[in-house]
């Protein structure tokens, strides 16, 4: 089993976040898994993913191509979580930042990786200030 980090080079985080979630969402489907649940930290990206035209959005292309992948013949549900909530996905996105433009698998053995999943299976919470929810 193994996990992904990705290097865009220099984008908006908005961008990082859509592509991340087209991404994993093909290798989840490429994987052979029909019931997914995937749990996106911007609630930028994930009201894109969820409105209706967003035709003449500068992300438009990675939006839709989600909606395709939506489309196939699997469940999918996406909701909001806090960074702090994912610990795991927070520490492969930092670990990105290190890494060479592309797509690279980062193996669960990996000590770091594996205390944060630990860490996300334990429900370990921290404490977070928000502002404004509305």
């Amino acid at each position: 089993m193994a996990a992904f980090a990705m290097n865009l080079g220099i984008c908006s985080i908005t961008r990082a976040e859509l592509r991340g979630a087209v991404e994993g969402l093909q290798l989840a489907w490429d994987m052979g898994y029909r019931h997914v649940r995937m749990e996106l930290d911007s609630r930028c990206a994930i009201q894109l993913i969820q409105g209706e035209d967003t035709s003449d959005h500068q992300h438009a292309a990675i939006i839709d191509r989600f909606h395709e992948l939506l489309r196939r013949d699997w469940d999918v549900t996406v909701s909001h979580i806090y960074r702090e909530g994912n610990k795991s996905a927070d520490y492969l996105a930092s670990r990105g930042h290190q890494l060479d433009i592309g797509f690279h698998f980062v193996p669960v053995t990996d000590p770091a990786l594996w205390f944060y999943l630990l860490y996300d299976i334990e429900g370990v919470s921290e404490s977070r200030l928000v502002l404004n929810e509305g």
